[in-house]
């Protein structure tokens, strides 16, 4: 069955080329609709989108050109969503405070579950290293503040490939949406309350220093991200914001409604795939996404 189409030109699109980029002639197509909040959209390479309608406890599933189906019911109000180089599949289930991993099998096991003896608050975002380092947000929102939290603050974690939890940062206000730079060595978090983005330099065992504020005075609520080959970043907040590398606004892509996640897809990753609330939409793009697998 084919999907409807609904082309919409970018209202806030200009010309110009930065880092050998045009942003003149983009177009947002709606890929799907008819959920209630959709987030953490996520390219599979066998070739199909996966993203989490997280009120209805879902995550779905959908090869461009074909009806979307249901991947997973009940999800554990999953937000975030990644894949590593194995074609392991990894969740953010914020209804049960942890994060899991999917095998190519079907079998689950819990990445996370805890910090010193106490639970999550609610893990939102996740991006994992070529590497096998695991990376993911702890905030607050919704449910999960009125659920009854064990830890007293919001936290950015590290998960080694032996296993081991580390805490990378207690930032002040809630961190949410999370990436990594193309080569590994740079990680970005958003922080929805200081409407700014964080960088953090990695090194081999995945350790994080030097952090420091890369963008700030983000118009909206900063949410998801993610990275083209170039190492420019793709926030979510009001609308797409653009940056490059040094944190310099790049372009504003407008949507017919808010956009909450981003990430690039089809098998040449030149489509970026955006979840905003009721609807998942793609616009192609004359880049290629970074992708870390």
């Amino acid at each position: 069955m084919r999907l409807p189409s609904l082309f919409l030109c970018a209202s806030a699109l200009c010309a110009g080329t930065l880092f050998a980029q045009d942003f003149s002639d983009l177009r947002v197509e709606k890929f799907s609709g008819g959920y209630t909040f959709t987030e953490g959209p996520v390219w599979a390479k066998e070739g199909y989108l996966v993203w989490s309608d997280v009120p209805n406890n879902r995550i779905w599933k959908a090869i461009p050109g074909d009806k979307p189906a249901i991947f997973r019911e009940p999800s554990n109000r999953t937000n975030g969503n990644d894949y590593d180089g194995k074609g392991n599949f990894y969740h953010c289930e914020g209804g049960a405070h942890r994060v899991t991993k999917t095998d190519r099998k079907g079998a689950v096991t819990v990445v996370a579950g805890s910090y010193q003896g106490k639970r999550f608050n609610a893990p939102n975002d996740i991006i994992v290293r070529k590497d096998g380092h695991v990376y993911f947000t702890d905030p607050a929102f919704g449910a999960s503040q009125e659920e009854g939290r064990q830890l007293d603050f919001f936290g950015i974690y590290h998960v080694t490939p032996k296993g081991e939890v580390e805490l990378v940062a207690k930032p002040k206000g809630r961190p949410n949406g999370i990436a990594l730079s193309p080569n590994g060595k740079v990680l970005y978090v958003d922080n929805s309350d200081e409407r700014n983005v964080y960088a953090y330099d990695l090194d081999g065992k995945g350790v994080a220093s030097n952090e420091r504020v890369l963008v700030s005075g983000i118009k909206g609520v900063p949410d998801g991200m993610a990275v083209d080959e170039k190492g420019n970043l793709y926030v979510t907040a009001d609308a797409v914001e653009v940056y490059s590398p040094e944190g310099k606004h790049l372009h504003t892509i407008e949507l017919p409604e808010i956009p909450r996640n981003v990430a690039f897809g089809d098998p040449d990753l030149q489509t970026l795939f955006v979840t905003a609330y009721t609807s998942v939409y793609r616009i192609r793009m004359n880049v290629k996404g970074s992708v870390q697998y």
